[in-house]
C-alpha cells in the first residue's frame, strides 16, 4: 500500500504544479489586459458582489442569500456583456502570439507608414499628433475620440490629418497595425519646464506619455519639425532617419529596416503648385485647437 502511494505522489505532484502555473498565467494575462482600462474598477465591484455572496451565505442571511442565488445565472452573461471588449481583446491578442511570426514583419511594415506620414507632414507643414499604444492600455482616451478600427496606413494617415478633414483636430491613438481612433482628446502637460513655445498639440503629446507608457509623434503646423515625445519628455527637430531609429528602440519588438523609402519627399516638392503651401497655413492657422 505504501509503496503504490509514494510511486503515485511524484506524479501527483507535478500535475498539481502544473495546475497552478497555468491557473497563474491565466490570471496574469487577465490583470495585464484589464490594467489602464475601465475594466479594472468593473473588476474590484465584480469581486465585491463575490464576496457579498460568500458572506451571504457564511452567515446565513436567507433575504441576500436568496437574492444572490437567483441573480446568479444571469451575472455570467452580464459580466459577458461588460467585458466583451476585453473578451475580444484577449483573442485578438492570442492569435496574434499564435501568428507571430508573420506579424512582426508587417507591424515593421506599418510603422513604417507612420514615419512616412510624418514626413510628408513635415513636408507640408501640417499638424498632425499620432500616439502609439504599448503596454498601457488608452482606451480611456480612445473613447474620448471617433472610434475607427482600421489598418493602419499611410493613406489613412495622410487623410485623417489633411486639413479639410473633420477628424484633423485631436490625436489619433495606434494600436499595433490598427488606428483605434481619431479627434481624440488628451492631458494637457503642465510642467513648467516646458518652454513656453510648445502649444496644445505638444503639450498634449507630452501629457499622455507622462501618465501611460505610450510613445507620441508630434509634427508642428508653423515650422513642420518632428518631435517625439516619449515618459514625459520630449527630442525636438528629428530627422525622419532618426525618428525611425527611435521608433525602432522604443518598440523593441520590431527590427529597423535597413533603408527607409522616401519616394514622398520629391514627388510632393514637384506636384504641388507654388501657392497651394502658404494658403494651406493661413488656413489651418483658423481652425480650432490647431495649436502647437
Amino acid at each position: 500500500m505504501t509503496p503504490s502511494l509514494s510511486s503515485a505522489w511524484p506524479h501527483i505532484s507535478l500535475i498539481s504544479i502544473v495546475d497552478i502555473l497555468l491557473v497563474a498565467v491565466l490570471i496574469y494575462q487577465l490583470l495585464s489586459l484589464i490594467r489602464g482600462t475601465r475594466a479594472a474598477p468593473m473588476l474590484v465591484g465584480v469581486a465585491v458582489l463575490a464576496l457579498a455572496f460568500y458572506f451571504a451565505r457564511l452567515g446565513e442571511l436567507r433575504t441576500l442569500n436568496w437574492l444572490l442565488s437567483t441573480l446568479l445565472p444571469y451575472i455570467v452573461f452580464a459580466l459577458i456583456v461588460v467585458f466583451q471588449s476585453e473578451i475580444r481583446h484577449a483573442l485578438t491578442n492570442l492569435g496574434t502570439r499564435i501568428s507571430f511570426g508573420r506579424s512582426s514583419n508587417s507591424a515593421g511594415d506599418v510603422y513604417d507608414d507612420i514615419v512616412l506620414a510624418a514626413n510628408l507632414f513635415s513636408q507640408d507643414q501640417t499638424g498632425a499628433l499620432i500616439i502609439i499604444e504599448r503596454d498601457i492600455g488608452l482606451r480611456t482616451y480612445i473613447e474620448s475620440g471617433v472610434p475607427l478600427d482600421a489598418r493602419l496606413s499611410y493613406d489613412l494617415l495622410a487623410t485623417l490629418f489633411r486639413p479639410s478633414a473633420p477628424l484633423h483636430d485631436g490625436a489619433v491613438i495606434v494600436q499595433r497595425d490598427r488606428v483605434a481612433a481619431a479627434a481624440c482628446f488628451l492631458p494637457l502637460s503642465m510642467n513648467p519646464v516646458l518652454s513656453t513655445q510648445m502649444g496644445t498639440r505638444h503639450r498634449a503629446g507630452i501629457g499622455v506619455t507622462e501618465e501611460t507608457d505610450a510613445v507620441a509623434v508630434i509634427v508642428s503646423e508653423e515650422t513642420g519639425a518632428i518631435s517625439l515625445a516619449v515618459k514625459g519628455n520630449i527630442e525636438r527637430d528629428l530627422a525622419v532617419e532618426r525618428l525611425r531609429e527611435r521608433l525602432s528602440q522604443l518598440l523593441r519588438r520590431y527590427a529597423p529596416s535597413p533603408t527607409l523609402p522616401t519616394p514622398v519627399e520629391e514627388t510632393m516638392i514637384e506636384d504641388e503648385p507654388p501657392s497651394s503651401q502658404p494658403a494651406r497655413r493661413h488656413d489651418s492657422s483658423l481652425r480650432p485647437g490647431g495649436d502647437d
